[in-house]
């Protein structure tokens, strides 16, 4: 180890953020065999894939196996139907970890599991895609009763245009502020759970101050239920 590179700061000005991009959904699916597909409404708020349930059990696997749900405090999830899914799967209530159908990633009840918050500003790129547009706060909360739906911005979809699609950079100026309330949280440690380019965009917020190649690597593409965890100081 390099000393003269090492850096050390009180603990209460650090969090461990751990980044989970959602399972394979259908949008995924479709949008990979034809790019013009993800214009059906067909996929609007798509929900996983049989593929995306397979990886979401797998995950779950592989974080209760190291002990990460117990130390996780907050579960900051997309309020779009693939984020919720993969977030009450991977770290909701263990009685539904095997031979859970779609539909039942949804009615989990966690009372021993970490609080799981759906908020708008770490959804997906908004605009012109149905798949990217949510349901009404009231349909998620009868879907998914255990999440906490309180940050949500109004019941309908107010933020989706289906004209306009959302600037990289408003994502980078959103992500900006999502990181802003991040730290405004009590918790330490926090899982997100969200979408690839959303995922890439809070990365690039947080490596502004890294080595190039350092920044690079962290902010690659994720994979479907990848899990990358980071640590993020609070400098000022």
């Amino acid at each position: 180890m390099d000393t003269t590179a090492a850096q050390f700061y009180p603990w209460q000005r650090c969090k461990i953020i751990h980044l989970v991009r959602h399972g394979q959904a259908m949008h995924n699916v479709e949008g990979d065999k034809n790019r013009e597909a993800l214009l059906s409404p067909h996929l609007f708020d798509a929900e996983l894939s049989p593929l995306g349930l397979q990886q979401v059990r797998k995950l779950r696997e592989d974080v209760h196996a190291s002990g990460l749900p117990k130390r996780i405090e907050l579960v900051v999830a997309s309020p779009l139907y693939r984020t919720m899914q993969t977030a009450i799967g991977v770290f909701g209530s263990e009685s539904h970890a095997d031979g859970v159908k779609n539909e039942e990633f949804s009615a989990i009840s966690a009372p021993n599991c970490p609080q799981i918050m759906a908020v708008e500003l770490c959804r997906d790129r908004l605009g012109v895609r149905p798949c990217d547009m949510r349901r009404r706060v009231s349909e998620c909360r009868d879907l998914f009763p255990s999440i906490d739906f309180s940050m949500m911005d109004g019941e309908d979809d107010s933020l989706w245009n289906p004209d306009v699609r959302e600037p990289e950079e408003e994502i980078s100026a959103r992500m900006v502020e999502f990181m802003k309330w991040l730290w405004t949280r009590p918790e330490q440690e926090i899982v997100i759970v969200s979408h690839g380019i959303i995922l890439q965009h809070i990365l690039y917020v947080l490596g502004n101050d890294c080595h190039p190649t350092i920044r690079s690597a962290l902010c690659q593409r994720f994979g479907n239920c990848e899990l990358r965890s980071v640590v993020i100081v609070d400098k000022r």
